[in-house]
């Protein structure tokens, strides 16, 4: 039961992980900003839209609600892997609390020596067969079973219900992000100490708006 939680668990990361690289990848190119200009989106209207993206305001609504934070970064498709993420351990949870329940109730008429109709006649049909040979023994581990599997479920759906905090935040941050290809580096001469001496300048521009000059050298 443990390795199908696993199992759940990496398929719910794998897909996200790989498509969010590959979703930040798209929006760093020249060709998505072009687009925007393209409708009349000048660079401080979309600086002021994509900060009202926080991760802040992505990672509370994912903890309120799953799915919330991936709607709010504009990541719909990632909407239903997490219901799926959290939704299967809780369907696993409620399975094995009712055969929890049903192996419970069973045991008990074997400790107890019940032999009321009506309480025989509430017993699970797949259980009847251990009652009528008052096996507690398998009945208690079927029933310890059905409480593990019950915590293994939470434990589970609180992880997922985590990552999907995480991948939230993670995306609001990337939104910040650019890994466009505009990255060059440039040999300027460069004047110092004043007009004293002559040197070197590099100046490295990383995207479009944002080119950095290194300290020169003579």
């Amino acid at each position: 039961m443990m390795k199908f939680f696993l199992t759940i668990t990496v398929a719910f990361l794998l897909p996200m992980l790989v498509l969010s690289q590959k979703d930040s990848t798209i929006a760093g190119k020249p060709a998505i900003q072009n687009a925007g200009k393209a409708i009349g989106l000048d660079s401080a209207s979309h600086s002021k839209h994509t900060h009202e993206r926080t991760p802040r305001g992505a990672a509370i609504r994912s903890a309120i609600i799953p799915g919330w934070g991936q709607i709010y970064n504009r990541k719909y498709w990632k909407v239903p892997i997490v219901y799926a993420g959290v939704g299967i351990p809780a369907y696993f949870f409620f399975d094995n609390k009712k055969w929890y329940n049903r192996t419970k109730f069973a045991l008990a008429i074997v400790v107890n020596n019940t032999t009321d109709p009506d309480s025989l006649s509430r017993v699970d049909p797949s259980l009847r067969s251990l009652v009528d040979r008052k096996d507690s023994r398998s009945l208690l581990t079927y029933r310890n079973d059905f409480r593990r599997n019950m915590d293994y479920s939470i434990l589970v759906g609180i992880l997922l219900w985590g990552l999907n905090i995480v991948d939230a935040t993670v995306d609001a941050h990337l939104k910040d992000f650019d890994i466009s290809n505009d990255l060059s580096l440039k040999i300027k001469p460069a004047i110092l100490y004043g007009g004293q001496a002559a040197g070197v300048s590099l100046v490295l521009t990383v995207g479009k708006t944002h080119p950095k000059t290194l300290p020169s050298s003579r």
